[in-house]
């Protein structure tokens, strides 16, 4: 996705328009030119600047509250002093080795977490850093990371997110599964009752290859639904459980319009950029960028305390400069909201659209680790 690298291409193939079920085609191919003249390409929209990720107008003033790392020496920080101001967008960045992960993942995520945990204010590790000041100002830091949500085949976004719940109670709210006396867990795939006991709800089989890898059919009971025949004959709108399932989170949308707790989750998922996704979708299916934003889904059903600081790293990592401009949305909309966001990144997109920047450098490794540069 990097611009650079596609403007230094001999011959672009550009796939869309868009993700999942609006994409699979070739929208565009040739070189950077004939890309920025085709109208439906949305990469050829932005090599063209029709479309960009315009600066801010303005800078927001933040809260007036920081944290201060004091003294921080972990690898290669040079015993430095860094202030993170509060209820703004901060950005970290800096080369590669410079530092950025050393101190915001090993000293401001792992201190200010252990310090939440004993109920310290000010904590002291002197390992890494003297002290991590100004803790009474956050109640909590969640790091936003690119590991999957779930590692088998079971997790899927919907359950993750919390949508999947809701969903169960409505199907053994239809009439028919109330008369056959069906609970919500009939119409799970992780409990004995309406689960395909053949495939133990894995909707496949696995077959034990001696000396290649294993081998997975669809199951020849449900054919790959996961769930028993009499699970699936209950249907709401039209569709039963496991359709549901396969659902795009923009066709979902429009199936339950008129449940507002589950449209305003999916809605969420949809702002976030995941409308392509499936409900059910296997989460070792998904991208690192997926799993990311999946995660910022679940975070942004809580109500905002005002004192809790989201951490991500590299979050454009995969993503399409389309992607980036729903991302910053995302972000935007989380200190809109009253809390902060911390990113570690080198997109350039990220970087002008921050409230306050933390440049650390000049170099990498034993050339690195101090605060070149902070402000706007």
């Amino acid at each position: 996705h990097d611009e650079e690298t596609i403007f230094s291409a001999d011959y672009i193939v550009d796939i869309g328009p868009e993700a999942g079920v609006h994409g699979g085609k070739v929208v565009a191919q040739g070189t950077v030119e004939n890309i920025a003249k085709v109208k439906e390409s949305i990469t050829g929209q932005y090599l063209s600047g029709e479309k960009f990720i315009p600066v801010p107008k303005s800078r927001r003033s933040g809260n007036g509250k920081v944290v201060t790392i004091k003294g921080a020496k972990e690898n290669n920080l040079k015993d430095i002093d860094v202030t993170i101001p509060l209820g703004k967008f901060v950005c970290v960045t800096g080369v590669s080795g410079s530092g950025k992960s050393t101190l915001i993942n090993d000293i401001l995520v792992n201190g200010v977490q252990s310090a939440i945990s004993k109920g310290n204010t000010e904590y002291i590790k002197k390992a890494k850093f003297k002290s991590i000041n100004g803790l009474f100002n956050i109640d909590k830091l969640i790091a936003v990371s690119q590991t999957p949500i779930g590692r088998t085949p079971r997790s899927n976004p919907a359950t993750y997110v919390g949508v999947f719940d809701l969903i169960r109670e409505i199907f053994s709210n239809v009439e028919e599964a109330r008369a056959r006396g069906y609970t919500k867990s009939q119409f799970s795939f992780n409990v004995q009752g309406g689960r395909c006991e053949k495939c133990f709800g894995e909707g496949y089989i696995k077959i034990e290859m001696h000396f290649l890898p294993d081998v997975y059919t669809p199951c020849d009971d449900c054919d790959g639904t996961r769930f028993k025949q009499e699970t699936l004959e209950i249907r709401y709108h039209g569709l039963n459980i496991a359709e549901i399932l396969d659902l795009t989170v923009e066709e979902a949308l429009q199936v339950f319009e008129n449940k507002a707790k589950i449209k305003d989750i999916l809605q969420i998922m949809y702002d976030v950029g995941l409308g392509y996704v499936k409900l059910g979708q296997s989460s070792t299916t998904l991208s690192g960028g997926e799993a990311q934003r999946i995660k910022l889904a679940l975070y942004l059903q809580k109500k905002p305390t005002g004192k809790t600081i989201y951490v991500l790293d590299e979050p454009t990592t995969g993503l399409h400069t389309h992607d980036v401009s729903k991302l910053l949305k995302i972000l935007n909309r989380i200190v809109d909201n009253g809390d902060s966001v911390v990113v570690i990144e080198h997109n350039l997109d990220v970087i002008k659209s921050a409230d306050y920047i933390i440049d650390l450098g000049p170099d990498g490794g034993i050339n690195g680790g101090q605060v070149v540069a902070s402000g706007t």
